[in-house]
């Protein structure tokens, strides 16, 4: 799914799960604010820390393990140093072998993103070196279907 370029700014509404994280002096760029590869670190951080919470063990430690098929971001405002980032996730499609999450990243204390993110993981076999596209594990499924947007 491409998000059109006119789709409204996310707000604190449109996620579900919480989690806030803080910037360090190492992630904001010679411009002052937070370099774009960071937003990814953090999405990827925020997912991943929900996942082990929610299924109660090391994701890597599954048959199937989820890895980045895509990732894209819009930027609205810039998020720098030292104050914390609230990041939010929602996921927007769960299907047989991947789960489409919308993260989004807040900085004080307005209700609209600063930044909004789409992280794709693609389930991949975990047992062999052939990684080749699996059903995603029950686990995780159970894990990410409390987080579909209503």
């Amino acid at each position: 799914m491409i998000v059109p370029v006119t789709a409204p700014r996310p707000t604190r509404d449109d996620y579900v799960h919480w989690e806030t994280v803080t910037t360090r002096w190492a992630d904001i760029d010679v411009y002052g604010h937070m370099n774009n590869a960071r937003y990814f670190e953090l999405m990827d951080t925020v997912v991943n820390n929900h996942l082990l919470a929610a299924i109660g063990k090391d994701v890597r430690d599954l048959p199937a393990i989820g890895v980045v098929a895509e990732v894209g971001c819009r930027y609205f405002a810039e998020v720098g140093y030292p104050e914390p980032v609230d990041v939010g996730v929602a996921v927007d499609k769960v299907g047989t072998s991947s789960v489409v999450y919308r993260v989004g990243l807040f900085q004080g204390e307005g209700d609209e993103a600063a930044a909004d993110g789409r992280f794709v993981h693609v389930y991949v076999d975990n047992t062999d070196a052939s990684r080749r596209v699996v059903p995603m594990p029950e686990e995780v499924r159970a894990a990410v279907t409390p987080l579909l947007r209503r």
